[in-house]
């Protein structure tokens, strides 16, 4: 329709004279009238004529009708039924007449009916005024009718709309105010904003959001509290039928709010679920917040025994470090191994396996193969056979290899045989009896084996405390000190992974003397800091950082430029972990250190303190980190033309200048030099020679400098790429994104960008194996930088970590047959193939599980293993290093308990998750399932849900140990 058109020519341009002044050019108005005439049905046209006739009431002296018309006028605009895509018409027809009632407004005195018209205006408003004039909200403001609701949906979202552009106009007003002294304000702002205050606004809000939660709207509800930075409010408007939705909502949102908006939405919702009861729920917001007391207030909130045993097994995947006392056996992990062993046996995986298994050799028929089918032994292949036989049968406590074969470790060398024995360790996982297997070793002459043994003790006992007696403490304690650097770093390592997340005041005690002593050897303080840096992972822990800022300080520039100081650097990021603004003043410190390597720390703090938040802006700044400098060219060029400008002012300073000129004049010219000059020339030119070896030797210092930024160069390049996917791993989008970026940088990076970006990749799909990503980590295998080849290869076992994936398998096979001469690539490929088959495929490393709760114990222990694979030779040296990765591996099961604790067999669902926020209704959390009996395992994404309701689950979800309980409702269907 014709008036259609022009009207919302009018509403989008403004200028084109009919909003201000609509009566001024009145040929088209009359025009334009007639073919309104024309096209109107008779209905419409009484509609129009009565709605003029309210108007011109109005405008008359008879105060007696200005009420029943104004109530009139509401009738028609409420009464009005059209379809969603078109304007109501009574709010069409009144348009012309909206600045006439405008200018009665502010004629009439009687406050009642200033009231009602301003109501009116409110709503007419919508469709009327000019951006930024917000009239809605100001003829809401001005009225003192109460019964917004009555005006519909449609008005009440735009109100907030308002709501939100006006706060925001405020908050930047003050902003600029405190900055400087503003500029006087536009007639158009100040017609926008000063009748506004913030009161008012907050007021208003109030009114709406229980409209909001009443009609479905839980998301704008949300919003709108957020927009006017009054989120706490939330939780007094929320009741037992819209908290769900709402906390969802809340909970989805987190990942895309900057701080401190991200905190507050946490702790809005987790007050939220603690007032319903929804105790699991508020643990595992408490648990993302890093809060004890939190936690303690879940435990507290009941006193049911059983509910108190399930939030301890969920803090137990945490390796939490909270004490309750009628349940700290679950809390310390203790039931660990006796569950992983149930299920081994329901799913027949009780058989050991040994690596042939996975290598099948046989099937590869290459000539390149080397040991296939041969009788030929390669001390660092069995070494790589002892690592896969370690991850393969994982927590079983049986292997066919290593246990009952003492003659093994003899076949290998030197820290070789450290590997060998601590793989002990990895077998009896969780099971304090791989104490005893150990014990043997702990009396042997050679100290590589001892060192083993001492590392195995830790790694048997990760993550395993039973209340006062900590055996890998009692036994590993008194070799800390010993004088055999082997002995006393192996027994640290030990500690580091037993007591990973643990907080444990007694480690603290014994290591940070170490950590803290800068006349020992850098290798022992940094392997002390790291140790205490995973027991106290995310605590901000004063006196460890105070040690590790000592180390830097006060280590010799030759000291630093090890790759230890990576380590040390790392620990003092694995405190600071997930703690947001509170590495702001480490930072402060750091900075005071006069070393090129500050930047490349404050990078490393950085990302690990915002790690998982998916902060868009840190990620822009490591990537312009990461943009090559165009500047170094141009200083290189500079550094050129002032050396060869220094060379000509020595050359002049000496005469030289004119004898070379003058020689050549004389080649060019004469025929002979008189021997007596040809003498005085020699002279002045080793005059000059040894001139330009004092100048030489004045630069190497500089040079020595040049040296050190380069070092600390790198490691904030490589920092940074790790750092964007540490950052990126909390949200899908931004994964997706970087891995768009990885790509490029592969491409325009420099050799250390390069190294990285694979590492960073697997990271950023840890256990998780997605085609497109192992795919393209299968085509950087065959780089031309052996380094990059490695670390891809290594990133290909983290992708499919613990999943058994057939097509990584196939894979990794063709790359150990591909790099059958290649010794160092061929050891990374057989870890790969380990970390793939991972206890039979029944453990993982994924960082988070289903309710999004980022596990820091395990990112810390990947960060350890990937920040020394920037360096593969490195890691290839110093392999027991690998063994961090055991501190962040848990089964990936889920295990249903009776009451009393005993396994009972359950039929679950297990399907895709399904994103399911802000949808309308009931809908399916997951989809593709198939059913189960459990015990079952649950991969990367997946999500289960109890077939029948014959049982009511104690936990808000399946994952993990859960407790059910019989419904005694449950009716069962014939």
């Amino acid at each position: 329709m014709v008036e259609e058109n022009s009207n919302g020519q009018e509403k989008i341009e403004p200028s084109n004279n009919g909003t201000q002044q609509p009566s001024k050019d009145e040929k088209p108005a009359n025009t334009q009238a007639k073919h309104e005439e024309e096209e109107l049905s008779e209905e419409d046209l009484k509609l129009k004529t009565d709605l003029e006739i309210l108007v011109q009431r109005l405008t008359e002296d008879d105060q007696k009708l200005y009420e029943p018309s104004l109530e009139q006028l509401k009738e028609y605009i409420k009464n009005s039924t059209s379809s969603m895509t078109a304007v109501p018409k009574p709010l069409k027809f009144l348009r012309p007449s909206y600045p006439q009632l405008c200018s009665i407004y502010d004629k009439w005195t009687d406050k009642k009916l200033k009231s009602l018209l301003a109501d009116t205006l409110s709503v007419l408003g919508m469709t009327y005024a000019d951006e930024g004039k917000h009239d809605s909200l100001r003829f809401r403001l001005l009225s003192d009718e109460k019964n917004i609701e009555s005006w519909g949906h449609e008005y009440i979202r735009h109100l907030a709309l308002e709501i939100g552009d006006v706060f925001n106009e405020m908050e930047e007003k003050e902003a600029s105010d405190s900055s400087e002294a503003s500029p006087q304000p536009s007639p158009q702002e100040a017609n926008s904003s000063f009748e506004f205050s913030k009161e008012d606004l907050i007021q208003l809000s109030l009114e709406i959001v229980p409209y909001f939660l009443k009609h479905n709207g839980e998301a704008d509800a949300v919003d709108l509290l957020l927009e006017i930075e009054s989120i706490e409010k939330l939780p007094q408007f929320v009741d037992e039928n819209t908290f769900q939705r709402v906390c969802q909502y809340m909970v989805a949102c987190v990942p895309l709010l900057p701080p401190p908006d991200d905190v507050f939405f946490l702790q809005t919702a987790y007050s939220i679920y603690l007032r319903e009861s929804q105790l699991t729920e508020a643990l595992a917001l408490a648990i993302r917040l890093g809060d004890e007391t939190l936690i303690r207030s879940v435990f507290d909130a009941t006193s049911d025994k059983v509910m108190h045993k399930q939030l301890a097994y969920i803090l137990a995947v945490q390796k939490s470090s909270f004490e309750y006392e009628d349940v700290q056996d679950i809390i310390g992990n203790t039931k660990l191994s006796e569950h992983f062993l149930y299920l081994a046996k329901e799913l027949n995986l009780t058989v050991p396996k040994v690596p042939e298994d996975i290598y099948k050799s046989h099937l590869d028929n290459s000539s390149k193969s080397v040991f296939a089918g041969t009788g030929l032994d390669s001390a660092q292949q069995n070494l790589a056979a002892s690592f896969v036989n370690g991850f393969l049968n994982m927590g079983y406590c049986s292997d066919k290899l290593i246990v009952g074969d003492d003659n093994w470790v003899y076949k290998t060398k030197g820290d070789g045989m450290t590997s060998t024995v601590a793989s002990i360790g990895s077998i009896f996982q969780w099971n304090l009896d791989g104490l005893q297997q150990l014990d043997k070793y702990l009396y042997v002459e050679e100290p590589e084996i001892k060192a083993g043994a001492l590392l195995g003790i830790g790694i048997s006992a990760c993550g395993v405390h039973d209340g006062d007696v900590e055996p890998a403490l009692l036994l590993l304690q008194d070799y800390v000190t010993n004088s055999n650097t082997k002995l006393s770093n192996s027994a640290i390592l030990g500690l580091g992974i037993a007591f990973a997340g643990s907080r444990n005041d007694e480690l603290l005690g014994l290591l940070l003397p170490i950590a803290a002593d800068t006349s020992l050897p850098i290798e022992s303080s940094a392997m002390a800091s790291l140790a205490l840096a995973h027991a106290f992972v995310g605590t901000c822990n004063g006196d460890i950082t105070t040690a590790i800022v000592d180390n830097l300080l006060e280590r010799s520039a030759t000291e630093l430029k090890t790759e230890w100081t990576r380590f040390l650097t790392l620990a003092l990021g694995i405190l600071y972990m997930g703690q947001g603004d509170q590495v702001e003043d480490v930072l402060e410190t750091i900075s005071a250190i006069e070393h090129p390597i500050t930047s490349a720390i404050e990078v490393l703090i950085n990302v690990c303190a915002y790690t998982g938040t998916g902060d868009v802006l840190l990620i822009q700044d490591l990537l312009h980190r990461l943009t090559p400098k165009n500047k170094a060219g141009e200083e290189k060029e500079e550094d050129d033309e002032e050396e060869l400008a220094v060379d000509g002012e020595a050359m002049e300073a000496l005469g030289l200048d004119n004898i070379q000129t003058d020689e050549n004049q004389d080649t060019s010219g004469a025929t002979h030099k008189d021997s007596e000059d040809q003498m005085e020339v020699d002279e002045e030119f080793k005059d000059a020679k040894s001139t330009v070896e004092e100048v030489e030797a004045e630069k190497e210092e500089p040079e020595k400098e040049e040296d050190e930024k380069e070092v600390a160069l790198v490691d904030e390049l490589t920092y940074a790429v790790l750092g964007i996917a540490m950052i990126a791993m909390g949200e899908d989008i931004g994964k997706e994104m970087c891995l768009r970026h990885f790509s490029h940088l592969m491409h325009y990076g420099n050799e250390h960008i390069r190294k990285t970006v694979p590492l960073a990749m697997g990271l950023l799909s840890v256990s998780d194996p997605q085609m497109k990503i192992f795919d393209t980590l299968s085509r950087f295998s065959h780089d031309a930088d052996l380094d990059v080849s490695m670390n891809s290869i290594f990133a290909m076992g983290l992708c499919g970590c613990g999943t058994n994936n057939a097509r990584l398998a196939q894979l990794l096979r063709q790359l150990a047959g591909y790099y059958s001469r290649e010794q160092n690539a061929l050891f990374i490929t057989r870890l790969s193939q380990g970390l793939v088959h991972l206890g039979k495929g029944t453990l993982t490393l994924d960082v988070f599980n289903d309710a999004q709760v980022l596990n820091k114990v395990t990112l810390a222990s990947l960060l350890t293993v990937l920040v020394g694979l920037v360096t593969p030779s490195f890691m290839l040296k110093h392999h027991y290093l690998f063994y961090y990765l055991n501190s962040g591996v848990r089964p990936k099961f889920i295990l249903t308990l009776n009451e009393e604790g005993e396994p009972i067999k359950v039929n679950v669902r297990v399907g895709q998750a399904v994103d399911t926020v802000g949808q309308a209704g009931k809908p399916k959390t997951i989809t593709g399932w198939i059913t189960h009996s459990t015990p079952v395992l649950l991969g990367h994404g997946e999500r289960a849900e109890l077939e029948t309701d014959e049982y009511i689950n104690y936990a808000s979800r399946v994952e993990g140990v859960i407790i059910l309980r019989k419904n005694p409702n449950y009716r069962e269907e014939e």
